[in-house]
């Protein structure tokens, strides 16, 4: 991914330190100053989730794990004094998730001794069910124009590109049914062996059909933090060992989420003339999602409580703060199109 714009003064700072040498006195110098400089940023920070600057940061830090940023030496992904950064802002990030996930209230548990595969499946179902928030699918499928179209995948293709990716950091740090059925689910996910039907590789195909550019990043710059903060999300959960529990009730949330959205989606682009050529992403996760919510709600989230109950709390974490970050993005989206006005931050080349 190339480098994107600045947001603030952390990114600066960062894409300053990343260009300079990893091991030279001038390398070392610029962490240390983006260290000094982060933490009070950061602290001062009155809204995390929506923090441009802070979301831009972790997405690139993050990104040095995945599939790199362009002309950066692969060396600093493991460089200490960025993991200590990057700790400066997941801290706060992830206490903003707990905070926005308890808004969600109280759920009711059944006692432990009936805490099987079954009723953490449906604990999650009724969660899933309980959803009343905005509905981009609707509105995609019956009023979205179609600048509104493009730039709603411009929003999806900061994870989309890279689908699955996330959750698969999970497959190391889990055991017995609960990995079965993570590996089941990322092997579909993965288009079965042929690249070809890569989920990502269909989404990409979406994008060329509306004229878009497919490349990874290639609009990250044109997306507001709440949107960073959708993918961040699942990368702290899916690179922190301690929170598996919290990528495994994501994972299941989203499946769970997932089948009839797709279908409105789908529906939204042939309103507009498209074909299977470019709705055939949508379609996919119909069919394959509504079997991967039963995997992901009884096998994997499930199997893990079975296997480890007191990871409940975790799992349970993951699925609500995902439903709350869905809920903020939408509104978003929903709040800017019927008011007539982008959802981007500046109008992209495609939108």
């Amino acid at each position: 991914m190339k480098i994107p714009e600045p947001r603030g003064p952390i990114t600066r700072a960062l894409f300053r330190a990343l260009t300079c040498t990893l091991g030279s006195g001038e390398g070392a110098a610029a962490v240390e100053e983006l260290r000094l400089l982060a933490a009070p940023e950061v602290a001062a920070s009155t809204d995390i989730i929506g923090d441009d600057d802070v979301q831009l940061a972790l997405f690139c830090l993050y990104e040095l794990h995945y599939s790199g940023l362009e002309g950066i030496s692969d060396e600093w992904e493991w460089e200490p004094g960025l993991i200590r950064v990057r700790r400066l802002m997941e801290r706060p990030f992830e206490a903003a998730l707990r905070s926005a996930a308890s808004a969600a209230g109280e759920i009711t548990l059944p006692p432990a001794a009936e805490l099987t595969s079954d009723a953490v499946a449906d604990i999650l179902f009724g969660l899933a069910a309980s959803d009343t928030g905005p509905s981009v699918s609707r509105f995609v499928a019956k009023k979205a124009t179609l600048d509104q179209l493009q730039e709603f995948l411009v929003h999806k293709s900061i994870y989309q590109l890279k689908e699955a990716d996330p959750h698969t950091w999970a497959i190391p740090r889990l055991t017995g049914r609960a990995k079965a059925a993570l590996v089941e689910i990322q092997a579909d996910e993965y288009g079965g062996g042929r690249a070809e039907r890569m989920h990502s590789a269909l989404f990409a195909r979406t994008m060329r059909g509306l004229g878009m550019d497919d490349q990874y990043g290639a609009y990250v710059d044109a997306v507001p933090a709440v949107s960073l903060a959708a993918v961040n999300m699942m990368s702290l959960f899916g690179l922190n060992r301690r929170l598996r529990g919290a990528i495994t009730g994501h994972l299941a949330l989203y499946e769970m989420t997932s089948s009839q959205p797709n279908r409105l989606y789908g529906n939204g682009f042939r309103r507009h003339g498209f074909d299977a050529d470019v709705t055939h992403y949508f379609d996919e996760h119909v069919e394959a999602d509504a079997v991967h919510e039963q995997i992901a709600g009884r096998d994997l989230a499930g199997g893990l409580v079975e296997a480890e109950p007191g990871l409940l709390a975790d799992v349970l974490f993951g699925a609500t703060a995902a439903m709350a970050i869905d809920g903020r993005l939408s509104t978003h989206l929903l709040a800017s199109w019927e008011n007539g006005v982008t959802s981007l931050r500046a109008v992209s080349a495609a939108a």
